[in-house]
């Protein structure tokens, strides 16, 4: 048995508020340069909803995870002759148009306008080129329109479903999704990228991007079926979601985290065996990918596993973090977690607590007890927000898991309520969901009353001071421009407004003409004439003498 550590999210979507405030604290933290003004490391969507990028669920459109092909698993986007087909030209990428087309307002115009007999307004103004624009589209276009006639049709989990339960929906209900990378066990945007830019950290489990060997390729982006790896058209290379690996290497929660209003987000350590991770993704049935992977998930209190990852080099600090983790409890524990689209099969490992409200208040409006347990597990079945969604959202359609795990929220709601208003206490409740009473008061204080250390147990994995050679104190390579492993300046659009190339977003790498010597010897096969070998399209012999390619 070997052992791996991975740091892992849990968010309880009962507590989201739809503030945005984790999306604007991690723009502002990772994504405010020049290229990234339309990504969103973070972003809370508004369910039913399109999503962002426009209908990203829809794998049949977008090819994005695996799929199981002769028993299998390979890349939905293709085998490796596929993707170099499509490597100048991927239909399957998403344009600037699905994310959208950002905009800031010429404020100047307020204060500049000459005088007349209308007032004066500050227009909307492209961030990509600078010219006057139209909104059309946004990064939270669906918020608060859950339901509405105009957005619900596009939602690719409604269109699985009978239109009686759209008709349902447009009457009923809306609920928030924060979405960031998932820092999957079995990662296809790894699996898909030509240059192995893209990586697992061995020690956190944490995906990231290796911005020194992206070429810019966007296959990783194609290939992640939540779309959340972006194409940088200022710099070339591919971004994504860092997990704030330098806050989390510290002992701190992410920036999402920290910031947010709800409380809604905890992280913890979670021991698992990677040699079961290929098999638990290759099951055949999708329903059973959410049983699968929670066999892979391994007891850091079982003596045996403790010694495996000793041997293994993970620390002991880790394996302590691992037994107190509100992560593992939330997931294996009390089975009230559940992973987003396991049918994806790259084994998320952001999961989140499915939404109870709506069945209370539901029940409260015609007239019954809200909280009695009886009226809630009754209900469990007819949810305002349908089992059969929730389960296209968290259980490849499964309804089973997640109408236990709701069970076991409305018998804490249930015996809480009993606990506050003195009255006596009734241990079928419990007894009915498989917890006791301890079970039930620890389930309460971590959903509800935990503290920061309680909902953050995150080991340090690294002590000490970062070197700071040019003692600017600047601790990012990305807080400015030309950091490591950036483009040079003009070799992907320049870095002021109205200066970048909107037709580089959706343009393969190449070396055509004005690019920098940095750039020197990248095949370009658009413009190849046919004749001899370009340079750089095989390896050359040693002592030979470069040459252009002949274009």
């Amino acid at each position: 048995m070997r052992v791996m550590a991975q740091v892992a999210m849990v968010m309880n979507l009962d507590k989201c508020i739809g503030c945005h405030t984790c999306s604007v604290t991690c723009k502002q933290t990772w994504t405010n340069r020049t290229g990234t003004e339309y990504v969103w490391f973070n972003n809370v969507e508004t369910r039913p909803g399109q999503g962002y990028p426009r209908g990203h669920e829809d794998q049949e459109k977008w090819k994005g995870g695996w799929r199981l092909k002769g028993g299998r698993l390979v890349p939905r986007s293709g085998g490796r002759a596929r993707r170099l087909a499509r490597l100048f030209a991927n239909p399957e990428l998403p344009t600037l148009d699905d994310y959208y087309q950002p905009w800031t307002y010429d404020y100047e115009n307020l204060t500049t306008a000459p005088l007349g007999d209308d007032i004066p307004t500050a227009p909307p103004r492209s961030l990509i080129d600078g010219r006057p624009t139209e909104i059309t589209w946004g990064p939270n276009w669906d918020d608060d329109l859950g339901g509405g006639p105009d957005q619900l049709a596009a939602d690719p989990l409604l269109a699985r479903m009978s239109e009686q339960v759209r008709l349902d929906y447009e009457r009923a209900f809306m609920f928030y999704l924060p979405r960031i990378c998932e820092h999957c066990l079995n990662p296809s945007c790894v699996a898909v990228c030509p240059s192995g830019a893209l990586y697992k950290r061995v020690e956190d489990g944490i995906v990231l991007v290796d911005q020194d060997r992206c070429r810019g390729w966007r296959m990783c982006v194609s290939g992640c079926p939540y779309k959340k790896v972006y194409f940088n058209h200022s710099t070339g290379k591919a971004e994504k979601c860092t997990f704030c690996y330098p806050r989390i290497e510290a002992g701190d929660p992410t920036v999402c985290s920290e910031t947010c209003v709800g409380r809604l987000r905890y992280l913890g350590v979670m021991l698992y065996d990677p040699d079961r991770v290929g098999a638990a993704a290759s099951v055949t049935d999708e329903k059973d990918l959410y049983e699968a992977q929670l066999g892979c998930f391994l007891d850091p209190d079982d003596p045996e596993v403790a010694r495996a990852a000793e041997a293994s080099g993970i620390p002991h600090d880790w394996v302590e973090a691992a037994r107190r983790s509100p992560v593992r409890a939330l997931i294996t524990r009390y089975r009230v977690a559940l992973p987003l689209h396991p049918e994806y099969r790259t084994m998320p490992m952001v999961w989140y607590v499915p939404p109870l409200s709506p069945v209370v208040d539901a029940l409260t409006g015609s007239g019954h007890d809200g909280e009695d347990p009886a009226a809630l597990f009754g209900a469990i079945d007819t949810l305002r927000i349908p089992l059969g969604y929730l389960a296209e959202l968290f259980t490849a359609g499964d309804p089973g898991p997640v109408e236990a795990a709701l069970c076991r929220l409305a018998a804490m709601r249930s015996h809480m309520r009993r606990v506050n208003l003195g009255e006596e206490q009734d241990p079928r409740i419990a007894g009915s969901v498989g917890l006791d009473e301890p079970g039930i008061l620890e389930l309460y204080r971590l959903l509800a009353l935990a503290k920061y250390d309680e909902r953050y147990v995150i080991p340090t994995s690294y002590t000490g001071s970062v070197p700071d050679p040019d003692g600017s104190g600047a601790g990012c390579s990305l807080d400015g421009e030309g950091g490591p492993g950036m483009m040079p300046e003009g070799a992907g659009g320049g870095p002021g407004l109205g200066e970048c190339d909107l037709d580089a977003f959706h343009a393969p790498p190449t070396a055509g003409s004005g690019t920098s010597s940095a750039l020197r010897g990248r095949v370009n096969l658009l413009n190849w004439n046919g004749k001899g070998r370009p340079n750089g399209l095989f390896p050359r012999a040693r002592g030979t003498a470069r040459t252009e390619p002949e274009l």
